[in-house]
């Protein structure tokens, strides 16, 4: 389930990418197994959740063998990222600035280690999706871990800008899936028990897995109006 698009990076053989904060590995593996060769990167403050991705490889087939492919896997703090200065042509923050306490700190190291003239997507909740499912449930946002923020698109635009990215393309995702977060929300307390919220997760699993052409195009129409993600792409300028 992406939630960036590759092809927005502009990306060439054997480039670096950092997938940052990247749980368990969507982003990661989609960038090594792409057609194009490139040296990735996944790193995530927690070590499980590094581990879990090192496993996912040893269930998907290898790619098709290059030089110019590898994958690297570490732990790491976001806001002091363990990485020399323009050591990537292309960093993606996917669904990790609203949990961070301090998201500028993060801006900041991103810039420092993307290379001038390189790519930068970042992806977080849409505001007002996100802001229904604060409103339906406080444990929502409460849970240890969680989200902390809510951004407007202005914001975490003029943030960028601040930190040194110019900003050239945007996009929404994940329209489905916002009805689904709204009615965990509406039940949080009984969640996990919900026959409504398993037959929901089923579907969204079923159309992750298969996905059928009528699904795909109702949230692709869907998407500007419902989707739960926001994505913005940038460049660092060449110096």
């Amino acid at each position: 389930m992406l939630t960036m698009r590759p092809a927005l990076l502009d990306l060439r053989p054997g480039d670096r990418v950092l997938d940052l904060g990247c749980g368990r590995g969507r982003h990661t593996y989609a960038f090594y197994w792409s057609d194009t060769p490139l040296k990735v990167t996944g790193l995530d403050l927690s070590e499980a959740e590094v581990k879990a991705t090192a496993h996912g490889f040893f269930d998907l087939p290898p790619p098709s063998p290059s030089p110019l492919r590898s994958a690297t896997l570490t732990a790491g703090d976001a806001a002091k990222l363990p990485f020399r200065d323009g050591a990537f042509d292309a960093v993606v923050c996917s669904e990790v600035l609203e949990h961070v306490s301090d998201p500028d700190a993060v801006l900041d190291e991103i810039v420092r280690i993307t290379r001038p003239g390189g790519r930068v997507a970042l992806s977080v909740p849409r505001y007002w999706p996100e802001k229904i499912c604060w409103t339906l449930s406080a444990d929502y946002h409460n849970t240890p871990g969680g989200h902390v923020r809510i951004f407007r698109e202005e914001a975490l635009r003029g943030s960028a800008r601040r930190a040194g990215l110019r900003f050239f393309a945007r996009h929404w995702a994940h329209a489905l899936h916002s009805p689904y977060w709204w009615l965990q929300c509406a039940l949080w307390h009984r969640k996990d028990r919900s026959r409504a919220v398993a037959a929901y997760r089923r579907f969204l699993e079923w159309d992750l897995m298969k996905r059928p052409w009528l699904t795909r195009g109702l949230e692709t129409a869907l998407n500007p109006v419902l989707g739960k993600s926001l994505v913005v792409y940038f460049h660092r300028p060449a110096q």
